[in-house]
């Protein structure tokens, strides 16, 4: 199945936006640790048509505790990725997702 449509004079647009293999596994490792000190239990992945939201919460019943978010038409801004607190408040926002992603390192940081 592809993921491009096409759009007028044979351009191609992505469908939907993803997580590459890379990207994920950075993703990943940050949740496998945070799941070992058992602060996160469960985790979502939704892909749009404009960004892909990869969710984690304490429970499943419950709201996220925090997006990672990857929206590519803010690339050439701020950074297409952001970790986001239940609020809508982004904690961290850049071009690299392992420097992103550094915001779960911090010794301050703990689950809310």
């Amino acid at each position: 199945m592809s993921n491009v449509v096409r759009i007028g004079n044979g351009l191609r647009s992505p469908s939907q936006v993803s997580f590459d293999r890379r990207e994920l596994s950075f993703i990943l490792n940050v949740y496998g640790q945070m799941v070992s000190k058992g602060d996160w239990k469960d985790y979502a992945i939704d892909f749009l048509q404009d960004r892909c939201v990869f969710s984690v919460f304490r429970k499943a019943s419950e709201h996220p505790l925090y997006r990672i978010e990857k929206v590519p038409a803010l690339r050439n801004r701020q950074g297409q990725y952001a970790v986001v607190a239940p609020g809508g408040l982004i904690l961290k926002r850049g071009h690299d997702l392992t420097q992103v992603l550094k915001v779960f390192d911090k010794a301050r940081f703990r689950a809310i």
